[in-house]
């Protein structure tokens, strides 16, 4: 139940929508940045196995039902991440829905493999934080114009 301290909060949180003292302003810009930045950083090594051989995460019924080596399928999904990073970067509200899905479908191939259990809990830890990018970019639909602007 509301009361009207409760109240009085939301109003402040969202009348200084562009204010970096704003908590909320301040998450907002904290999970577009992470989500930019990561899946632009995972999606290159995707191509070049520094931080892991991320061809070892791909469930064999992935490559299967493409018919395609799991490098191969896994340059594609670099690809998706780098696009998403920059989804995110630019339409942060629809880039907070396009990473959730994502990694949903990420969540989906981990579960399938059956060997990465504790990696798929993160990852929906992870699409938790990009539902609430895409929420918390509803309201702060002016930052991007408040970028050109300045």
């Amino acid at each position: 139940m509301d009361t009207p301290s409760t109240n009085a909060r939301l109003d402040q949180l969202t009348s200084s929508r562009g204010d970096l003292s704003n908590p909320a302003f301040q998450a907002f810009w904290l999970l577009r940045l992470g989500f930019v930045v990561a899946p632009i950083v995972f999606g290159l090594d995707k191509y070049l196995h520094v931080l892991v051989n991320w061809d070892k995460y791909l469930a064999h019924e992935f490559a299967d039902l493409f018919n395609a080596k799991a490098h191969t399928l896994m340059n594609a999904v670099g690809a998706i991440e780098i696009i998403a990073g920059l989804v995110v970067a630019f339409r942060p509200r629809f880039g907070g829905y396009l990473v959730a899905a994502w990694l949903a479908g990420i969540i989906a191939n981990l579960l399938l493999a059956a060997a990465h259990y504790d990696i798929a809990l993160r990852d929906f830890g992870l699409l938790l934080a990009a539902l609430s990018l895409a929420r918390l970019a509803s309201a702060f639909p002016i930052a991007r114009h408040a970028e050109r602007q300045g």
